[in-house]
């Protein structure tokens, strides 16, 4: 796919994260963009092992579940990849941090074609949604300081953060500060929200917003 990819790192089937992840899918098919969700427990059953132990003599990761599959067929290849998770610990899920540990068998130099999996891996558009029990602003902070900067790893282009607040299944929705709405609207806009990231020797123009020319760069860093 080239469109957009959802993985939801809660295991509740009809939980917050979930309902957050379903509508950034509504909000991209709305502005006709593909767009496909997954629940990474569905494919990841283990954590990163020892490469140096358990690499095949191919160089290809032994772990026999579909961790390949979901990373090499649906991340891979989607333009913009929205990560949901639950905040556990003041964290994100295992099961989301999982997916991050378990691409290094793909992207280490031992993997025969890691070269091809960093060119597909970088200057994706990435978006965050969150859900916790509590409303602590800090709570959230160690989540999308770490999406942060895998996106700058991988210079890719952070475009957006939604957090919903809600315990019970499906409470998110009751949140006035409109989580899901917001989360459609970053399923829309994740391929063309502008996006900047200035450095002390980037050009500047002379407003943010106005004619077509003079708005900011569509994806990645700026230079």
């Amino acid at each position: 796919m080239a469109g957009i990819l959802v993985l939801i790192g809660s295991p509740r089937r009809e939980g917050n994260s979930a309902a957050l992840a379903a509508a950034v899918v509504r909000g991209a098919r709305a502005a006709g963009v593909e767009a496909d969700s997954a629940f990474i427990d569905d494919h990841v059953a283990g954590f990163l092992r020892d490469c140096r132990r358990c690499r095949g003599p191919d160089g290809a990761c032994t772990i026999g579940d579909g961790y390949r599959r979901l990373f090499f067929e649906r991340f891979l290849p989607a333009a913009g990849v929205v990560f949901c998770t639950p905040i556990y610990w003041y964290g994100m899920s295992a099961q989301t941090k999982a997916f991050f540990d378990r691409s290094f068998c793909y992207y280490a130099a031992s993997f025969p074609g890691s070269a091809e999996v960093i060119a597909a891996m970088s200057r994706k558009r990435i978006g965050l949604a969150i859900a916790s029990e509590e409303t602590y602003p800090g709570a959230a902070l160690g989540i999308v300081h770490q999406v942060q900067e895998y996106a700058r790893y991988t210079r890719s282009a952070f475009v957006g953060v939604v957090r919903g607040v809600g315990n019970s299944r499906g409470e998110v929705a009751r949140d006035p500060a409109g989580p899901l709405a917001e989360a459609e609207r970053l399923g829309r806009e994740l391929l063309t929200r502008p996006y900047t990231d200035y450095h002390i020797d980037t050009p500047r123009r002379g407003r943010v917003w106005g004619d077509a020319d003079q708005s900011a760069p569509p994806c990645g860093p700026a230079t």
